[in-house]
């Protein structure tokens, strides 16, 4: 069934006579089934012209009394000279009252600039799946986005203030409330409700579809101030700017580029770091390498390769120095990989991959290592002040200790400590004083300078600054509370108490 009724057949005859493709003049129409836009254009085109065969196209006014046909001609003149004063007079009036367009003849659309016409036929949806075949994504769910030039945005708001002159003109029958609510669907972004694919649930793979035209290529970066201004305008300075209805192009537009992404894939997992040589992330200082890996580096190079990705972004919750060891059961991480070309993997897959990392270096180790949401990576983060670390530290002091003399640390609680940014981060974080907690101690007596020192803090407690004190930027410190000069050997974190990700049966 034509899915155009009687009441459409005036407006639908202005657009085709101004140039108007028929997928167009279906959105102007309010046309919100897609069924007849994936139609054959010649064949859309034959029918919508069956569909308008009449045996006399007349004006109609429904007014009472109507005024002579010659005074009412005269009016519908002048107000559309009034309209099209800045154009290049499009419109006009033949013998028996019907609006035509001098352009009328021409091919491509006035509005759509062929992109409704040239590219909603199977030759170009062919060339788009032959992209997306060659382009070798693993995918499960498909969104189709469209990017337009400004100017159809432009041309869309011509061609409506057109058939808002004639309706207010001839059909008075046709309420302007009704056109407008028709018109919403043609308003941009609103293509992609004919041309984009309905999907269900998350959506992962993308295909993009850039289109320019050759008077305006540069304009696709400019969407965006086009709309804003054209909501500001009033209606009578539009019209006095632009001519309406828009003329119709010479030629049509051309697809600049057709692309292929892939939404982020998440993983995550834990990591033991046992090298007192090897940084959490890249150390690059003026572009200058100073060592030659790094945990991250470790862990994501394997993951790109398997996971075919472009790029990767790494986060874990919190970071130890490039000297401190990471113990227990490790530091949770999350890893971004950008645009990946495959992403189905069954848990043993998965399972094999963390041996893989954990094979090739003895200086880290991988657990629990699994697929996660973007949402779930905000666990990690949750909390990042409340969470507790417990760390072990291997202590000297310039004073002759004996194992009574360390023994009171044992029995401080929840003792509140005022930290300075210390000066070996203050190059990369603003200077604050920061108030943390450590909620206890333990003490291994060594020898007459040395104790190993247990200790369980809050997250984001400085645990070099907390023992030597920063030159009295953190108060206390051990060396005050001992009355010593005290220094830290080696500091390893024995646990990062965050419950995320699930551990998995290894």
């Amino acid at each position: 069934m034509f899915p155009l009724t009687e009441e459409n057949k005036h407006v639908a005859r202005l657009l085709l006579n101004t140039g108007t493709c028929p997928r167009c003049i279906f959105r102007f129409c309010g046309v919100d089934s897609h069924a007849p836009y994936r139609l054959p254009y010649e064949e859309l085109l034959n029918e919508l012209r069956k569909f308008l065969e009449t045996e006399k196209d007349e004006l109609i006014l429904e007014v009472l009394n109507p005024p002579p046909k010659k005074i009412r001609l005269q009016e519908l003149e002048d107000r559309i000279d009034n309209v099209n004063q800045n154009g290049e007079g499009r419109l006009s009036v033949i013998e028996d009252g019907s609006i035509a367009s001098r352009n009328s003849n021409l091919n491509v659309c006035n509005v759509c600039l062929g992109i409704l016409q040239e590219f909603c036929e199977k030759d170009f949806i062919k060339k788009v799946c032959q992209k997306v075949e060659a382009s070798g994504f693993e995918f499960t769910n498909l969104v189709f986005s469209v990017s337009f030039p400004p100017q159809l945005s432009v041309r869309e708001v011509r061609s409506f203030a057109h058939i808002k002159l004639y309706q207010s003109l001839s059909l008075g029958r046709n309420d302007i409330v009704q056109l407008k609510e028709a018109y919403k669907w043609t308003t941009h972004p609103l293509f992609s409700e004919e041309l984009g694919v309905p999907i269900d649930g998350k959506s992962l793979f993308e295909v993009s579809v850039v289109f320019a035209h050759p008077e305006t290529v540069e304009d696709c970066h400019f969407l965006m101030a086009v709309m804003k201004a054209l909501n500001k305008i009033k209606e009578e300075d539009f019209c006095k700017q632009f001519p309406c209805p828009p003329n119709s192009p010479k030629a049509v537009c051309t697809v600049l580029e057709i692309e292929c992404a892939h939404g982020a894939v998440f993983v995550a997992g834990r990591y033991n770091k046992y090298s007192r040589n090897l940084p959490q992330t890249p150390w690059i200082i003026d572009g200058e390498r100073k060592l030659e890996s790094s945990v991250e580096e470790l862990i994501s190079d394997h993951l790109l390769t398997v996971f075919k990705a472009e790029s990767f972004n790494f986060s874990s919750s919190g970071r130890e120095d490039v000297d401190v060891r990471t113990l227990g059961n490790g530091r949770p991480f999350a890893i971004e990989l950008v645009n990946p070309h495959r992403v189905h993997f069954t848990s043993q897959e998965i399972k094999e991959l963390q041996q893989k990392i954990n094979k090739s270096s003895n200086k880290i180790q991988v657990r629990d290592l699994q697929l996660v949401t973007r949402e779930a990576i905000g666990h990690m983060k949750e909390g990042e002040e409340e969470k507790t670390k417990t760390y072990s530290a291997l202590i000297w002091t310039n004073k002759a200790i004996q194992k009574k003399d360390i023994e009171f640390l044992n029995d401080i609680k929840d003792l509140k400590i005022d930290q300075k940014t210390p000066l070996r981060v203050l190059h990369r974080r603003p200077l604050a004083v920061r108030t943390r907690v450590i909620h206890f101690m333990e003490t291994h007596y060594v020898d007459a300078h040395h104790f190993r020192l247990y200790l369980k803090t809050q997250a984001g407690t400085y645990i070099k600054e907390f023992v030597h004190g920063d030159f009295g930027r953190t108060k206390p410190n051990i060396g005050l509370l001992m009355n010593v000069t005290a220094d830290i050997l080696e500091l390893d974190v024995e646990s990062v108490d965050v419950d995320w990700p699930p551990a998995l049966d290894d």
